[in-house]
């Protein structure tokens, strides 16, 4: 529960601290006194954005700070995973800056403003007069219904299971939209792969091949000179003839002069070598017979290989094969995808048909529930002096899943008998409204074991009977929880266990907001001045004293 708040330097308060207790405490005072500066304050308690215009003039600089008494054993998992201190007595704060930073902490360790919403949530809830327009949402009547079903735990499952189907679903879209892509683009890069393939080449090497065309392109240069060597030694020269015929004159001179000696056995060798020279190239010509098939289809070899080296702008064959092997690279990538996305269509199919079993089981659980809502429901309204009042959940299958299941949901809502029933935001008027709300949160606060809840002008729109049917409520309200109220009904204020007033008074040249807990005879005197204004009468005290009693 909520034990005290401290404000400091804000709006039209320069400091208070206001001390709370169990039970049902009412907040009156004039409009215009301040009254919602109590809940702009307990806004950036709850982690609401900050309004720096709220800054006060004594300083650049407001805070406000609220102690909870809470079960430090219901929060302690929240505590562990934000690495804070845990006690029984939580204190809260937040400060605004007039540079315009603002801060937050919990037991006086910074945290983020989703760190602090996270806590809050659970510990206050503020319910203005704005929020009757909740009940035209359907969003918000269909977890109204699953909270008062006690269905919370089962919608929460199936939104887990939904959100997860629906990034099965994401991913695999974006899969197949991949898989398009790679298809689109596979058949450009088969064709290229063809090419590729068609050239071998991780079997023939093309400089080699270059060598080879050169060969058979120039064998009949080649045979010609190796021809004329053989011309030249065995020909009308007679080169051999005329070297054989010097070595054996000099071979009738040998011992007449140690260089001539030396002189026939060169020419001896010269001989020798040259006739093993012809040998050689008369061989050789037999290996350079001219085929020009065979030149047209090395030439036609190294133009395609030189076309496609041109085409993909590289240098050479390792070049060409390291694109080969990407291409084919690419080739298994999409088999693999292709695979993949089998296998994500087969467990989404699976997934949705869970989903939609999930859903069909929710429904129907909503359905079973509904009436028995609507019951209690009307009987608390009827406490409201709304006795005839019909208020159902109209629920229809949905053709789709959504992430709140297959119900389509509508308030359908009559005031007086032998009226049909219409869309509550149809139905309703404003004191009406108030008064659904009220049976509502009513309902809502003992589902959700909130240990404080706060109204804000929850009974406009009320008077008479009803407002005193509503004190009565809120009353009962108190006793389960926390309950705090702004309000400005007399019959309300009367039923409060603690009366805070709000007022303005002037010091100096400045207005200040002040907030004091009223005793029993300033309850009297602040409720006789609810029934009859500013002046206030005889009458009006002793009206006040009958409402106390």
């Amino acid at each position: 529960m909520l034990k005290s708040l401290k404000i400091n330097n804000f709006a039209l308060i320069d400091r208070a601290e206001l001390n709370f207790e169990s039970g049902f405490t009412v907040i009156t005072g004039e409009t215009g006194s301040g009254k919602s500066i109590l809940l702009n304050a307990l806004g950036l308690i709850l982690g609401e954005r900050a309004d720096f215009n709220v800054i006060g003039p004594d300083s650049d600089k407001s805070y406000v700070e609220a102690i909870f008494s809470i079960k430090s054993k219901k929060f302690e998992k929240f505590f562990n995973k934000n690495d804070l201190d845990i006690s029984d007595e939580l204190i809260l704060r937040r400060e605004i800056q007039r540079s315009g930073k603002s801060r937050a902490f919990i037991n006086d360790s910074p945290v983020g403003l989703n760190v602090l919403k996270e806590l809050t949530s659970s510990l206050l809830h503020i319910h203005s007069q704005y929020n009757t327009v909740e009940l035209r949402d359907v969003a918000f009547q269909l977890e109204l219904l699953d909270t008062l079903a006690g269905l919370n735990f089962e919608r929460t499952n199936y939104t887990k299971v939904y959100f997860d189907y629906i990034q099965r679903k994401n991913h695999l879209e974006k899969n197949k939209q991949e898989y398009l892509m790679l298809s689109q683009k596979l058949d450009y890069d088969q064709f290229h792969l063809k090419e590729l393939l068609k050239l071998e080449l991780d079997k023939r090497n093309y400089a080699a091949t270059e060598v080879e065309l050169l060969r058979f392109s120039k064998s009949e240069e080649l045979v010609a000179a190796l021809h004329a060597i053989g011309e030249v030694f065995f020909g009308e020269a007679q080169m051999d003839t005329h070297l054989k015929n010097s070595t054996n004159t000099l071979e009738k001179l040998v011992g007449i002069d140690e260089t001539i000696d030396e002189i026939k056995k060169r020419l001896h060798s010269v001989r020798m070598e040259l006739k093993d020279i012809v040998s050689e190239a008369e061989r050789i010509v037999g290996n350079f017979e001219s085929d020009p098939k065979q030149i047209n289809h090395l030439t036609n070899l190294l133009d395609e290989y030189y076309r496609v080296l041109r085409k993909h702008q590289l240098n050479n064959q390792e070049d060409l094969l390291n694109l080969m092997n990407d291409l084919l690279g690419k080739t298994d990538d999409i088999s693999v995808l292709e695979f993949k996305i089998r296998q994500q269509e087969n467990e989404l199919e699976k997934r949705g048909s869970e989903l939609h079993q999930l859903a069909i089981e929710l429904h129907e659980k909503r359905k079973s529930a509904s009436t028995g809502i609507s019951n209690v429901i009307k009987d608390i309204l009827a406490e409201l002096k709304l006795k005839d009042t019909e208020l159902e959940f109209a629920l229809n299958k949905a053709s789709e899943l959504q992430k709140d299941g297959l119900t389509e949901i509508q308030m359908l809502f009559s005031a007086n008998a032998g009226i049909v029933k219409i869309p509550i935001e149809k139905a309703a008027s404003g004191g009406e409204l108030s008064r659904v709300m009220l049976a509502l949160q009513k309902l809502l606060s003992e589902k959700r074991i909130l240990p404080t809840i706060l109204f804000d002008e929850i009974d406009t729109g009320v008077s008479g009977d009803v407002a005193q049917k509503m004190g009565v409520l809120l009353q009962k309200m108190g006793g389960d929880c926390q309950l705090i109220a702004i309000s400005h009904l007399p019959q309300v204020a009367a039923r409060a266990n603690t009366h805070l007033k709000v007022e303005k008074e002037k010091n100096g040249a400045r207005t200040l907001s002040r907030v004091s807990k009223l005793n029993d005879a300033d309850r009297i005197e602040e409720i006789a001045r609810l029934l009859s204004g500013e002046t206030i009468s005889s009458a009006a005290i002793e009206n006040a004293k009958a409402l106390m009693n």
